[in-house]
């Protein structure tokens, strides 16, 4: 098993134990892979829920460039919702779940 297929397992394991969400192995296959290199760092990996610039940079550079949202869509709501889902108090909210749980709240699974 390679390191990617090794952090997509962690990354189910995360949906189901944390999130209570049945994972879409597919999907987050996908998700996972458009992170790109960012998964393997330890920093870039995970996102601080508690920093409004991480969560500016996941809304502009993921909800608004890659999923093709725009500012009426109710962003706000849905980060809101899925950081809740995640648990706020959580300290390793994996980037690849996030954006996963983002493009199924927003049924953006189309663009992948």
């Amino acid at each position: 098993m390679n390191k990617r297929d090794e952090l997509i397992a962690k990354y189910a394991n995360d949906l189901r134990d944390k999130c209570k969400h049945n994972p879409d192995m597919d999907l987050l296959n996908k998700v996972t892979i458009g992170c790109g290199p960012s998964i393997y760092n330890r920093d870039s990996s995970t996102i601080s829920s508690t920093s409004k610039e991480e969560l500016e940079t996941v809304r502009q550079n993921f909800l608004i460039k890659k999923l093709g949202l725009s500012k009426e869509d109710k962003l706000e709501e849905g980060i809101d919702k899925i950081m809740d889902q995640y648990g706020r108090s959580n300290r390793n909210k994996y980037r690849a779940v996030v954006y996963y749980l983002l493009t199924k709240h927003f049924n953006k699974e189309s663009v992948y």
